[in-house]
């Protein structure tokens, strides 16, 4: 089978690409054709034979060519125009999206739709229904769902997008452009959606009613030799984020004074994470060296404040045996059994963070018993195999689908 994966970045860069380099990976020893599609970059570690990609957009950069992004991030005509000649050269049984949205831009949906392509998307946020894609208002620290079955004016009105009347009112356009005026989500044959609750959201929409797929992300079960030998500190490892409570964590941590928290990742808040006594930044950290680094913790502490969708994080710690504190909602509340294999807080702030942090910390033995549970629960994780089985069952489906819709259509 001839498969396009398209994913904004073709770097190991965060979950979606993980997961995205992983199922390219898995298809291809299968004997299957994998092409990408993405923007272009240095790091690139996958592509196409065309040596096709949208231009670079760096969000950072001073210069005067960020003047017409706001109108690249809308509609890409670039991206259309590039992803059609991919496909006419290629000609791909099946296309695969995953995060497209502003560098991209669902203007490829409507290209591929128009070739006949059937188009599958792995959902790795509510950007479908929620114009900010976390159905979280960073400025008001509140779950926000006014999209949902609202105006997608609500994002302008609250500046739900970095707290920017600019940016929230171009994230209103783009929403109403793809769900009202073009419709491009309607084009999609299938949504994967790696947690029910995500599942849940897009079921409240009648466009994705018979179009999901609820399926747990995988895991690559770890060939580390785990231990009892925990060493004496806690950790959160991750993006560096306020939407992922490091700011709560930190004024948590503040009041401990006596527990170690190290702090592994990059972001905006990297800079909060330095100077605090019981605080060590240990930077950014892949391969053995984050095993280790999880597999040693006494506990994860994940207090991420927005709807998490399938935090590979969590499965992550799991696996090694560590358990997590984490959010009652979400995604989160499916991966960890409360009391079991860590601890759900109903609300996240300092203070329940604190005494979740004090109490699993001083419970030795409660905490040895999650991470007991924890390697036991890993045994049923899913693995890309099994993972990559379900997928192509699913291609075969919307392939052989797609073709009987063609025939009747040409009959007609």
């Amino acid at each position: 089978m001839k498969i396009l994966i398209v994913n904004k970045f073709l770097y190991p860069k965060g979950g979606a690409e993980t997961y995205t380099l992983k199922i390219g990976e898995e298809l291809k020893k299968r004997g299957n054709e994998v092409q990408y599609f993405g923007m272009y970059d240095e790091k690139n570690v996958v592509g196409n034979e065309l040596n096709l990609y949208t231009k670079n957009m760096d969000f950072h950069t001073n210069k005067i060519k960020r003047l017409i992004y706001p109108f690249k991030i809308i509609y890409s005509f670039e991206a259309k125009r590039k992803i059609k000649k991919l496909i006419k050269n290629f000609r791909p049984d099946i296309i695969h999206l995953n995060n497209i949205n502003f560098q991209l831009t669902p203007s490829i949906i409507d290209e591929a739709y128009k070739m006949n392509i059937p188009i599958v998307q792995t959902v790795h946020d509510y950007q479908m229904i929620c114009p900010n894609h976390f159905l979280y208002n960073i400025k008001n620290k509140e779950i926000c769902e006014r999209c949902i079955h609202g105006s997608k004016w609500n994002c302008t009105k609250y500046n739900c997008i970095h707290n920017s009347k600019i940016k929230s009112l171009l994230g209103s356009i783009e929403a109403i452009l793809y769900t009202k005026i073009l419709r491009s989500y309607d084009k999609v044959q299938l949504y994967i959606c790696p947690s029910k609750f995500l599942e849940s959201k897009l079921l409240e929409i009648d466009r994705y009613k018979g179009k999901t797929l609820s399926l747990c992300n995988f895991i690559e079960l770890n060939n580390l030799k785990i231990d009892d030998n925990k060493e004496d500190y806690i950790l959160y490892f991750g993006r560096l984020a306020e939407e992922k409570g490091l700011l709560e964590l930190i004024e948590a941590m503040k009041e401990i004074k006596n527990i170690k928290l190290k702090v592994a990742g990059t972001g905006p808040l990297e800079e909060k994470c330095k100077g605090i006594k019981n605080i060590e930044f240990v930077g950014f950290k892949t391969g053995n060296e984050l095993k280790e680094l999880i597999a040693k913790a006494r506990f994860v502490v994940y207090p991420s404040i927005w709807y998490e969708n399938c935090p590979l994080s969590v499965l992550e710690a799991e696996s090694y045996g560590t358990p997590v504190v984490t959010g009652n909602y979400g995604g989160m509340k499916e991966l960890v059994e409360n009391g079991k294999t860590g601890i759900l807080l109903e609300k996240i702030n300092s203070d329940s963070i604190e005494k979740a942090i004090v109490n699993l910390y001083n419970n030795v033995e409660i905490n040895k018993k999650m991470s007991l549970n924890c390697l036991i629960k890993s045994k049923e994780f899913m693995n890309i195999n099994k993972y990559v089985d379900i997928l192509l069952e699913h291609y075969n489906k919307i392939k052989i689908t797609n073709i009987y819709n063609l025939k009747s259509r040409n009959k007609k």
